[in-house]
């Protein structure tokens, strides 16, 4: 296999991207032009799919046999091999695909690059169903966003004003599925040995979820900004509905003492906002049932200063402590590190909030330093 660079053609995305800022197409086009040609980091790819599973067709009278559920898993081993011990896992969000780990919109380079140049082999997985992961016809809908949803939420967010933080966004540089996945990510695990998964969005309770099958084979779990809060959505849709009925996930997860109905088992109550601009939080009534297999591992959830996200996290740092999961909480306006949102790993900052990420990950990891964002 040859060793060449990760370039990637950027055109189509570009476009794409131009389509979701059209309303604010200049701020794309200046951090286009500032693109640094800071060079892509050199590495081995190779590829394959983990998980799945044959099903009879039966809707056509054949009987034939499909493969599904399987997911695609992209391997990049640095130039010179890796000298770091555990790899990282990417998994990506909802409605998106393992190619938001290797650039940024407007060329630079992405965490992916970066982890490589630092000696870690990357793994970046697309969720079965998602991109080169295909999707089975009568599986249900996939979620796609229009332009104008993506632009309030993501890319834009300091002009649709939705939250009391939106206004700060300046870094943007212009139930079915849960359990496939969790079952593809054992598979993953399972093949490549302990990892550091670092998961966004929508794939973060694919993180608590994969960690709780195999948490002897997750090294460090680290959650940009997690799919969230606990139990109810609020923000974007805030209509009090129990859209994750076992807490941080929509599917069983182990608890201690066992649950079986989250809905009787896991007993709520709604604790007030703690300050200004921040939402309030559905938790467990104390004493609160533990995660004994998410107690196994160190976690870290990543926040912005700008996203929606920004509202609600710490409910679900708060969630996590009382379960008996050691979490840490990066709240990168305390880090000094200002202006992102919900995509803070493609905004123009980018490489300065891997680089904290992974100043964490050593001191788990190793017990080199103390870590502290205080």
């Amino acid at each position: 296999m040859n060793t060449r660079s990760m370039a990637v053609d950027l055109s189509v995305f570009r476009l794409l991207l131009l389509a979701f800022l059209l309303p604010h197409a200049s701020y794309f086009a200046v951090a286009y032009l500032n693109a640094s040609n800071d060079p892509e980091a050199l590495a081995t790819r190779s590829y394959f799919y983990v998980g799945g599973e044959y099903v009879t067709m039966t809707q056509d009278g054949t009987g034939m046999h499909f493969f599904k559920n399987q997911m695609y898993v992209e391997k990049l081993v640095p130039q010179g091999g890796a000298k770091q011990a555990e790899p990282v896992v990417f998994v990506h969000g909802q409605a998106q695909t393992g190619t938001n780990w290797l650039n940024t919109p407007d060329g630079r380079k992405g965490w992916a690059s970066w982890f490589l140049q630092k000696r870690y082999t990357v793994y970046i997985v697309d969720q079965p169903q998602r991109g080169r992961s295909p999707y089975m016809p009568g599986d249900g809908s996939l979620a796609t966003y229009s332009a104008e949803f993506i632009s309030k939420l993501f890319t834009a967010v300091q002009f649709s004003n939705l939250w009391p933080q939106a206004r700060l966004h300046t870094q943007w540089p212009g139930v079915t599925v849960q359990t496939a996945n969790q079952r593809s990510g054992a598979a993953l695990l399972d093949l490549i040995g302990p990892a550091v998964i670092i998961t966004h969005s929508q794939g973060g309770p694919l993180g608590f979820l994969i960690a709780d099958a195999r948490p002897s084979k997750v090294r460090a779990l680290i959650s940009l900004e997690p799919q969230g809060p606990p139990f109810e959505d609020r923000v974007v849709t805030d209509s009090r509905a129990i859209t994750r009925p076992w807490g941080i996930t929509s599917i069983p997860i182990t608890y201690n003492p066992r649950v079986v109905n989250p809905a009787v088992d896991l007993k709520r109550t709604s604790v007030q906002p703690e300050g200004p601009s921040l939402s309030d939080c559905i938790l467990q009534v104390s004493p609160a049932k533990q995660l004994p297999n998410l107690a196994r591992l160190p976690h870290l959830i990543v926040t912005t200063q700008a996203s929606f996200h920004a509202v609600y996290d710490y409910c679900t740092v708060r969630y996590l402590q009382e379960a008996g999961v050691p979490v840490d909480f990066l709240d990168l306006p305390k880090a000094r590190i200002y202006g992102n949102a919900h995509f803070m790993f493609l905004e123009k900052n980018n490489l300065v909030i891997a680089a904290e990420v992974e100043r964490w990950m050593k001191s788990k990891l190793y017990a080199s330093t103390n870590v502290s964002w205080a």
